[in-house]
């Protein structure tokens, strides 16, 4: 028979992984690293709980310290991050078509999925010449209603202005520039172009300067889309029109590269 006394340990080991837990995802945050103080202050936890988390880190290889007594993430926990995400399945199966893509378009492509209201990119190939860069980041997120991914993702989900509204609920969609579209009406407009076009477009709406053309891809489902994958182009570089008369070639590399054609519906 389980004690009190059982019980309050084991609840004491679970509140102190998860501080444990909140110390690696705040320490994830500063690349550049930082001081113990710094923890304790951006955690808003004891001095004592945040040297225990990060010792503990430290003994699993997790987190280190520099020279100058600054803490990062430690090694091993890039060498599991870096081997899970290169060993997911749809990673593999995507990486040659983005790669197509930013070779072919000089431009960089994505891999997004849709969590809740943001995307997370999944996989980003850069072009292979080029200076200029995009600033997205494997792990990154950005708002549904203003990203093309986001759009070719959401659009077979709510058909109607009311679904769209209902998926707004209460919040307040941020106007991420000029051109985001921030109300029901005018998303739902959006949406249907995306339904009946087959692919969605980001006229800078998320970002000045950046636009592109998003397709959903199937890669396990012949019905739900693992994903979409998108041609995200400098403006200046690549119009928005470049991107839109290359859009049966776009088609035609999905399919090759995954073997699967997309659906419209």
């Amino acid at each position: 028979m389980t004690s009190m006394t059982d019980l309050e340990a084991v609840g004491d080991r679970l509140v102190g992984s998860d501080r444990v837990l909140a110390v690696l995802i705040e320490l994830a945050s500063h690349p550049a690293g930082a001081t113990l103080d710094e923890m304790v202050r951006l955690t808003g936890s004891p001095k004592s709980t945040v040297h225990r988390a990060l010792a503990s880190l430290r003994r699993a290889g997790l987190a280190s310290q520099d020279g100058r007594g600054h803490y990062i993430l430690g090694d091993e926990f890039l060498r599991l991050a870096f081997a899970h995400h290169e060993a997911r399945p749809e990673h593999i199966r995507v990486r040659p078509l983005l790669e197509r893509l930013a070779e072919r378009f000089g431009e960089t492509a994505h891999f997004a999925v849709m969590d809740g209201t943001e995307v997370v990119y999944r996989a980003k190939v850069e072009p292979p010449i080029g200076a200029v860069r995009l600033t997205s980041t494997i792990g990154g997120r950005n708002p549904v209603h203003s990203t093309g991914v986001g759009k070719a993702l959401l659009a077979p989900r709510v058909r109607t202005e009311r679904d769209v509204a209902s998926w707004i609920g209460d919040r307040v969609l941020e106007a991420r520039t000029p051109n985001t579209a921030v109300t029901a009406a005018d998303l739902h407009a959006r949406l249907a172009d995306t339904r009946r076009d087959g692919y969605a477009i980001d006229d800078q709406e998320n970002e000045l300067g950046i636009n592109c053309v998003a397709f959903p891809v199937y890669l396990s489902s012949p019905t739900a889309p693992a994903g979409a994958v998108s041609v995200s182009a400098l403006a200046y570089r690549t119009p928005l029109s470049t991107l839109l008369e290359s859009v049966d070639e776009i088609r035609a590399i999905i399919a090759e590269t995954t073997g699967i054609r997309e659906r419209t519906a």
